[in-house]
């Protein structure tokens, strides 16, 4: 997928040079991609990447996904690389897709978690490509979040979750897609995927020309497959839009305050908090962690949320859905990136 770089404006492109500067002297940038925002750090650096860890609260054997300006970087950083890499890579790149493949040896075991594998993406942002052409190397990064809350969406939610322990937070405005990127295994003789995300299935297989394997979980091999993840302050709760309002009624009753998440209106009872309506599946993905954390900061202790219909970005919405809606102590092993 072909992108020209448009011309930055003046304050943006003084931006982008201070994030590289950061970047090449060990620092931590919060960076926009279409996904969600990124913690990133320069990928060769061991030590700079240790930093990421420890911003997040992160463990340090959950892998990292390396974000890189341009394709032709994938070699630099992984080795036999199939076809089916390369054809993804020219249909989707830049774009909301990260590649799981076999890591070439520069990469520091501090990015893979010790894996022999690495996950490697284009994003597509204009701020994010700019940065990352300019750097010239690879930047891994999560997202610019606490571990296992809410991705961030928007500068300002950096802010509020990292503060000063971020050296600076490049401003691109809100993400244009919301969820995090599909990430697809390649490293074995059918193509996997890790996790559901900006990306659908059925686009990845008409590349393809074939059927792709869906993970059943097990060891986190990417971002996003904890059990328990992506979770607010408040309980979620997955209802069917026919149950919303007997089960908000409840709940009132009970006495919890009750946020509702959907796509449409729904009739409910006053005292309950309706967060706007996201419209389809594509609105409820921009806006679904916005909505996670304003129904945080309304206080609300539930979110009842009635899930998109599971197909093309519904499926990725439905995935984090139920990752919030799990149980907190639920196991697993998961790295994560935007």
């Amino acid at each position: 997928m072909a992108t020209t770089e448009p011309p930055l404006d003046p304050v943006l492109d003084a931006a982008v040079e201070r994030a590289v500067a950061a970047l090449r002297g060990g620092g931590l940038v919060a960076f926009p991609t279409e996904t969600v925002y990124g913690l990133g750090a320069d990928a060769s650096s061991p030590a700079a990447v240790r930093r990421i860890f420890a911003a997040k609260g992160r463990p340090p054997s959950h892998p990292l996904i390396v974000h890189l300006g341009d394709a032709g970087l994938v070699d630099t950083w992984a080795v036999d690389v199939p076809r089916d890499a390369r054809h993804l890579a020219d249909a989707c790149w830049p774009g909301p897709l990260t590649l799981v493949l076999h890591r070439a040896a520069l990469v520091p075991d501090e990015v893979t978690g010790g894996r022999e594998t690495v996950g490697l993406r284009v994003p597509a942002q204009p701020l994010a490509l700019a940065m990352l052409r300019r750097f010239g190397g690879g930047v891994a990064a999560p997202s610019a979040n606490r571990f296992g809350r809410v991705s961030p969406t928007t500068a300002a939610d950096v802010a509020a979750d990292l503060g000063p322990a971020v050296d600076l937070i490049l401003d691109g405005g809100p993400c244009t897609v919301g969820v995090e990127s599909t990430i697809v295994d390649l490293t074995g003789p059918t193509p996997t995927v890790l996790r559901p995300g900006g990306i659908p299935v059925d686009a990845l297989e008409a590349v393809l020309g074939r059927p792709v394997a869906l993970a059943a979980g097990g060891e986190s091999r990417a971002p996003g497959m904890l059990p328990s993840h992506y979770a607010p302050a408040a309980r979620v709760e997955l209802v069917a839009a026919a149950d919303v309002a007997a089960r908000v009624t409840a709940l009132l009753e009970a006495g919890h305050h009750v946020a509702v998440l959907s796509e449409a209106a729904v009739a409910l009872p006053p005292t309950a908090v309706a967060l706007p309506p996201v419209g389809d599946a594509e609105g409820y993905a921009r806006a679904l962690y916005a909505h996670l954390r304003l129904a945080d900061r309304l206080g609300a202790d539930v979110v009842v949320a009635v899930p998109p219909a599971e197909v093309g970005i519904g499926a990725a919405v439905c995935d984090r859905l139920r990752k919030a809606a799990a149980p907190r102590d639920a196991p697993g092993d998961e790295p994560e990136g935007p």
